[in-house]
């Protein structure tokens, strides 16, 4: 426990310290390029990507690390080779992590090793925040001609996406930031600025933290079913992936395009340097499951009724 309180101290200090300086992004993400509004026949010369409809990744907790250069924080541990989706342990030693910043990693990863699971976004209810929030394994984007809505499987999740307009002047924190995208030819962008540093602010299930200062920028696009394919086998080598249906099983019938997620993440409060990460989708079966963090008599993922203790007197 005495781990658990230094690594909230820690994470109420760095929030606390970044708040109180003004907040600031890089000048080029406060003005997307001018680009087509979505819904458009055309894009220039090129036609806007069809994105809709739901998507599914299976894989848990690790975002995929990039071919080259700075990556994510990732798990420690390892279960049969792969990352160990029950126990999760940060690398506090990736240099992209800042002293204060891999401490608190750290500390979290030694509660990890008690058996006792660190409170999370995930399992607190609370909304989860960019890019913890791509850790849901299903997707539905929206598309229309003036903004983008996307749809995460757990917890009715959803992000509002502005397109070809500037972040305001003077950005209010809200819990999934202020997001403006625009497409770039056969590529959807997306940047995030003003993400809250809340209780439970991380930007991934191992808690690397973040500060008011964390800029996201997101590219969306289709690749066809050879190329996803291999580009999903080199990122999910050393990944784990579920091992029931959590209700976004993978169509195996499905040879279709794939959806590739790239993202890079700044924050110079937290991180040493940019660093940058990557999620295959593919087509499910089609199912939407309800996923809901509460407290319940159903199973979270099967949907089946489960046992809840029971007392024969009450206990007081």
């Amino acid at each position: 426990m005495k781990a658990l309180r230094r690594a909230f101290l820690l994470l109420a200090t760095l929030a606390a310290t970044a708040a109180a300086a003004a907040f600031a992004t890089p000048a080029s993400s406060q003005m997307p390029a001018p680009a087509a509004r979505a819904g458009s026949a055309t894009h220039g010369a090129a036609p806007i990507p069809d994105f809709s409809g739901i998507w599914a990744h299976l894989t848990w907790p690790d975002f995929e690390p990039p071919p080259a250069g700075p990556g994510p924080v990732t798990n420690r541990a390892r279960r049969n080779g792969v990352s160990d989706a029950y126990q999760l342990i940060g690398d506090y030693t990736n240099p992209i992590l800042k002293p204060h910043a891999a401490e608190i990693v750290k500390a979290l990863g030694e509660i990890s090793l008690t058996g006792v699971p660190y409170p999370t976004p995930s399992n607190q209810c609370w909304p989860g925040g960019v890019p913890f929030v791509l850790y849901n394994i299903g997707m539905q984007m929206l598309q229309q001609p003036d903004r983008i809505t996307i749809l995460y499987s757990n917890d009715h999740e959803v992000r509002h996406v502005r397109l070809n307009q500037p972040h305001p002047a003077d950005v209010t924190p809200s819990w999934y930031g202020d997001s403006v995208g625009h497409y770039e030819g056969d590529t959807l962008v997306i940047d995030t600025v003003g993400v809250k540093a809340g209780p439970f602010a991380m930007l991934d299930m191992y808690g690397t933290p973040h500060s008011p200062a964390l800029h996201v920028v997101e590219r969306y696009r289709l690749l066809d079913y050879e190329t996803a394919k291999l580009v999903e086998e080199r990122g999910q080598r050393l990944l784990s992936r579920f091992g029931r249906d959590p209700g976004l099983a993978r169509n195996p019938d499905y040879r279709g395009e794939g959806l590739q997620l790239e993202f890079t993440v700044e924050d110079e409060s937290v991180f040493t340097k940019p660093w940058s990460a990557a999620i295959s989708y593919r087509r499910p079966l089609g199912q939407w499951p309800e996923m809901a963090c509460a407290e319940t008599t159903r199973d979270f993922f099967s949907g089946r009724t489960v046992g809840v203790p029971t007392a024969n007197k009450p206990d007081f």
